[in-house]
């Protein structure tokens, strides 16, 4: 194929999940060739159109380009939009402006995002054009979690921060007008309590964190009523990109020495909590890097045969993923994240359980139903996790969470509860946790009339449990493998398993770490609560 180019020097910052100035290798890269510079970003059809997308994903990462676009225009640029399939924009842009070298950062992502970078770099190729790849998220790519990772990961953390350019050499590329959600056919989402984005309040999140709200990270992180202040609630800010792992790791260590000189002991335990998080993360990340069978990528496995695969509209599985199944702090849960667009991780897990061993169903449609209420879902984490809740990765027992159990221990006095199933408000705490249980005189005292006012339980839970644990142990002993016993970690290699990498925790504070991430100066975490 022949271009005919206007310029000859252009080059291309492709923004994706990278969604910031600062800590931006790729953007350093291009402003240091001197070129004129194009800060890009495709909305892609094909990408919305995964079922792992929504509206509240979509909202959320509107609101970042905003931020990103102000912080480009403060600097002598702008973002430029297009919307189209990214091996055509680009080709475009080629054929029209000349592009020289194209910039971007490595996306981990779904199975859809790797043959999209897979296309786009044959064209690069044939149009003889340079693609200049960063990693990201401490990502080593010849190297696996087994092999050097942790210690790599941890330099790269501590490297220093990439300072944002001065100015930017802006390009004089036109924009494209800016799509909405109906455009990419997103249905209007519901999500009122969705976290707002951009990086300020990324930054915010940060700083909060790690000067009050954080103090009961490790304690409260489990807890439905606390969690949603005790944690940093970064996660959607680090999928999309406006704040980096590198920079949330050094203004942690930052702090932890603080803390650590005032002897404070429960917040610098909340923060080596929370640093251990920051580095099983991105060992997430690394891992899918690792594999070699890319068809197993970020994806659940093939009908298998054992559980029910569901279509969409099962009355089960909808039951499920709108908190109507009767059983009170699972629907508690599912409406908060319907509403919210975040959950913690043990109740994140519990969900996923339940779907996989009470309602017997293939975990593939469920996974891709709950990502698609997550604003903060990174596909790199949230399959492998589904895997394991439904027992597919893991030889161990499975676990299987019993609901009234998981209640009665993070929700004893059911407050979580009456917030997100009001229907259930007036039932006294003895038997908020188990309706079906009640007195008939507590439930009319209460106005509560199961199957009527608030949904029978959908299934036996003990029941269930005890035939789905019976299930799997008749696979994992039967005479042939669990055709579910898969590998997510490297493969092929020919070694022998060892024990997964520890997460350590550094023995000192690099020196050059700042707690600064260019809003005004902060030189030590706060005391206030």
């Amino acid at each position: 194929m022949f271009y005919v180019c206007s310029m000859t020097d252009l080059h291309v910052v492709w923004f994706r999940r990278d969604l910031r100035v600062h800590d931006h290798a790729p953007l350093l890269a291009a402003v240091a060739s001197g070129a004129p510079v194009l800060p890009l970003y495709i909305f892609e059809p094909g990408f919305w159109a995964q079922p792992e997308h929504s509206g509240r994903q979509f909202d959320f990462l509107v609101e970042c380009l905003q931020s990103l676009d102000d912080a480009l225009k403060a600097r002598g640029s702008a973002l430029c939009i297009r919307t189209g399939k990214a091996e055509d924009v680009l080709a475009d842009i080629h054929t029209r402006h000349g592009i020289a070298a194209i910039h971007v950062h490595r996306e981990t992502g779904l199975q859809w995002t790797f043959d999209r970078d897979r296309s786009v770099q044959r064209w690069t190729m044939k149009a003889g054009i340079a693609l200049r790849e960063q990693a990201q998220n401490g990502v080593g790519g010849h190297l696996s979690v087994r092999d050097g990772w942790p210690r790599y990961w941890e330099d790269q953390m501590s490297a220093p921060r990439g300072k944002a350019p001065d100015t930017i050499a802006a390009a004089n590329v036109p924009s494209e007008p800016w799509p909405i959600a109906e455009d990419f056919r997103l249905a209007p989402d519901g999500c009122t309590a969705r976290q707002p984005g951009g990086r300020a309040e990324g930054v915010e999140l940060l700083r909060s964190f790690l000067a009050s709200r954080g103090r009961r990270y490790r304690t409260s992180m489990s807890d439905p009523l606390v969690a949603s202040v005790a944690c940093s609630r970064l996660s959607p800010h680090l999928a999309f990109g406006t704040v980096s792992v590198r920079e949330a790791w050094q203004a942690a260590r930052r702090a932890r020495a603080e803390y650590d000189i005032d002897g404070d002991s429960t917040f610098t335990a909340s923060i080596d909590n929370f640093l251990s998080r920051l580095q099983w993360r991105c060992q997430f990340f690394q891992k899918l890097e690792d594999q070699t069978s890319i068809d197993r990528r970020n994806l659940l496995p093939g009908p298998d045969g054992v559980r029910e695969v569901a279509a969409d509209g099962d009355p089960r599985l909808e039951a499920w993923i709108h908190g109507r199944t009767g059983f009170p702090f699972l629907d508690a849960c599912m409406r908060s994240l319907n509403q919210t667009g975040w959950l913690n991780f043990r109740m994140r897990a519990m969900t996923m359980a339940f779907a996989a061993h009470h309602l017997w169903l293939d975990a593939r449609l469920p996974a891709a139903r709950l990502a698609a209420l997550f604003t903060d879902f990174e596909a790199a984490i949230h399959y492998p996790q589904a895997m394991a809740q439904a027992a597919i990765i893991s030889s161990h027992a499975p676990r299987i969470y019993n609901p009234v159990k998981q209640s009665l221990d993070h929700d004893p006095d059911g407050d979580f509860i009456r917030r997100w199933v009001p229907e259930l408000a007036g039932l006294p705490t003895p038997f908020i946790h188990a309706p079906w249980d009640a007195p008939k005189a507590e439930l009319a005292r209460a106005g509560i009339v199961l199957g009527q006012t608030y949904p029978m339980r959908i299934v036996d839970h003990m029941a269930a449990a005890r035939e789905a644990r019976g299930r799997i142990q008749a696979l994992r002993h039967g005479p042939t493998p669990a055709p579910t016993a898969i590998s997510i970690g490297r493969q092929d290699t020919g070694r022998t398993p060892r024990a997964r990498a520890s997460l350590r925790r550094p023995s000192a504070p690099p020196r050059q770490l700042a707690f600064d991430l260019d809003l005004p100066e902060q030189t030590r975490p706060s005391r206030s609560a």
